[in-house]
């Protein structure tokens, strides 16, 4: 117990940090569920989630609206959703989430990437064994309800770890567990403040200050690119980036 959090708190502000680049990826995300499954989020729970998400961000309503008619727009990017995988300097496995219009494009892009920062691009499903593809949700805590009874009861569900303070309860299960969980957590009157998919390391990698450097490098770099959503990696932060 613990992993989970502890990665994900790690990397968390990084991610966030940047507005623009989370509304554009939160907005892609919108697109891609609405196409999926109707623009209508009481029918959709994909796409109510990612409003959730897109509230949470402080991403503003006409944003928000202008995602979901793109959906239903002729003229408008068909994104798909794409992995790459490869290995940065120095060993690191790097997996990339992407949402393109252009793969040829982006695959171009990403390979150069690699390839100019001391890394190679691997095949697809090369490094699938290296991380738990996990879904993660952030709920408020329920009034009345003790937080080892809700954890006995969403084991059943597929969560395997919860982390918790006064003010939010994040959880953990597993990708395929995603449905389930929301479904009860809606059922049962919890808030979800937002939920996500996570690819967790199952070892993480010790570098040196050096080794770190360069690794972030290619890491910035394929964060920057427009077509990327998500860079999951295997390094050890610093624990500086913890706090």
């Amino acid at each position: 117990m613990g992993r989970a959090f502890e990665y994900r708190k790690a990397r968390k502000l990084k991610r966030w940090g940047n507005m623009s680049r989370t509304f554009t990826r939160i907005g892609k995300e919108i697109t891609i569920a609405a196409k999926a499954g109707g623009p209508d989020p009481d029918t959709n729970p994909r796409l109510r989630a990612l409003m959730q998400n897109a509230k949470a961000a402080n991403m503003p309503k006409d944003t928000v609206e202008r995602a979901i008619k793109k959906a239903t727009d002729k003229d408008a990017s068909d994104y798909k959703e794409i992995t790459y995988e490869g290995y940065g300097p120095h060993g690191i496995a790097i997996f990339v989430e992407a949402a393109t219009d252009n793969n040829t494009r982006t695959v171009a892009n990403v390979r150069s990437y690699f390839n100019k920062h001391g890394g190679s691009l691997g095949t697809q499903g090369s490094l699938t064994f290296l991380f738990e593809h996990k879904s993660v949700f952030k709920i408020k805590p329920k009034e009345g309800v003790e937080l080892d009874d809700l954890e006995l009861e969403l084991i059943d569900y597929g969560v395997d770890e919860i982390e918790a303070d006064e003010e939010e309860i994040v959880l953990y299960g597993a990708f395929e567990e995603y449905a389930g969980i929301q479904n009860y957590l809606e059922s049962n009157g919890f808030e979800i403040i937002s939920s996500e998919f996570e690819r967790i390391p199952n070892d993480l990698k010790d570098v040196t200050p050096e080794q770190r450097e360069a690794i972030n490098k290619l890491i910035d770099k394929l964060e920057e690119d427009e077509d990327v959503q998500n860079v999951f990696h295997n390094m050890r932060e610093e624990e500086g980036d913890e706090e």
